[in-house]
């Protein structure tokens, strides 16, 4: 079905031919002092009836396209070419006698040559179909285009949220098992008190990962109290070898980041930096904005593992900031005199 905006933008295009035609003529016998109302509205309602004429080329290039070219469908719109000029020429001769726009100069029925007016207006007729026809075929191509170019923009973003998704849910049972084996470790050496506050904790993130799953962006402020949440059962496993901080700028707290992505941070810090060393050690976070962007350095004392590899926290960080920032978002990885920083930078945007 053809959108209204589409006849509406017809029949003004239409009225406006019409003005301007009545306009030319009204200018080339101004001399003649013809009543200008009458001229133009004349003219009017002459182009105006090219608006029936346009609804029947619009069928005729649904039904028999001009492209590709055919010799049947040519021939078809040949025919109607023709038809329809014939038609609208004499619509043309009836209008002029019937109103008489040039007054006195009007020709009268006796007087005017059916065949020879037919036959002279015939090509300007001709012209003004195929213009007509040749605009609705590349209007239809182009509203096909922009209905592929939207569908293909729908299926991306479909594509990256299930990415995401797949991402989150990579996440989720990796985190989740290594809770679990710490909970067991600590039930069989019976510390049950830490294993009570590291299921309590767990409870409180699955519950979060729940709450919002299928939203890919939550605060900073929300995100640095399950991250706080997380930090606890850590510290439950690993008693006084671990030593954290978490400081949020209090102008950055509604600033929007991916939902849990700073616990894989976290967890590698506290893998490698914290869980290989007997001494255990401190890490902290800190959120702030630099330069139109959120920042988040989670630093943990440590070193880099000398092969440089990563675990899948890391790799899925990365992926997760490609696929909703592009190449917008950073993060990265480095050896600092006292510690190991990961830095996290994304584009600047606030949730209520």
């Amino acid at each position: 079905m053809i959108p209204r905006r589409f006849w509406i933008g017809a029949a003004a295009f239409w009225f406006a031919f019409g003005l301007v035609a009545g306009t030319q003529v009204w200018i080339s016998m101004v001399d003649h002092g013809h009543f200008v109302p009458l001229l133009i509205g004349h003219f009017v309602l002459v182009w105006e009836g090219w608006l029936v004429f346009t609804v029947v080329i619009v069928r005729l290039t649904r039904r028999f396209p001009i492209v590709p070219v055919t010799r049947r469908n040519l021939l078809i719109h040949a025919l109607a070419a023709c038809l329809i000029g014939v038609i609208h020429g004499a619509y043309w001769m009836m209008l002029t006698l019937t109103m008489r726009p040039y007054d006195r100069m009007t020709v009268s029925w006796a007087q005017i040559n059916i065949a020879e007016n037919l036959f002279y207006r015939l090509p300007a007729e001709l012209i003004l179909y195929a213009a007509v026809a040749g605009a609705i075929q590349a209007a239809g191509y182009y509203a096909r285009y922009r209905e592929r170019e939207l569908e293909a923009a729908r299926l991306q973003a479909s594509l990256t949220s299930v990415r995401l998704h797949a991402l989150e849910l990579q996440l989720q049972p990796h985190f989740l098992f290594n809770t679990l084996n710490a909970v067991t470790s600590l039930v069989r050496t019976r510390k049950n008190d830490e294993a009570v506050t590291m299921i309590a904790g767990l409870s409180d993130l699955l519950r979060y990962s729940l709450d919002h799953e299928g939203n890919q962006r939550v605060t900073v402020e929300a995100e640095a109290e399950i991250l706080r949440r997380y930090l606890e059962i850590q510290r439950a496993r690993f008693a006084d070898r671990l030593r954290y901080s978490i400081d949020v700028d209090s102008a950055v707290r509604k600033a929007a980041v991916p939902t849990l992505i700073l616990q894989p941070l976290a967890e590698n810090a506290v893998r490698h930096g914290i869980g290989r060393s007997a001494e255990g050690g401190s890490l902290s976070v800190r959120a702030f904005r630099e330069n139109g962007c959120l920042r988040v350095d989670v630093k943990n004392s440590g070193r880099l593992a000398a092969d440089g590899a990563e675990g899948v926290g890391l790799r899925n960080t990365r992926e997760r900031l490609k696929q909703l920032y592009g190449d917008d978002g950073r993060f990265s990885i480095r050896q600092a005199d006292d510690g190991v920083v990961a830095t996290l930078r994304i584009p600047w945007s606030e949730l209520a």
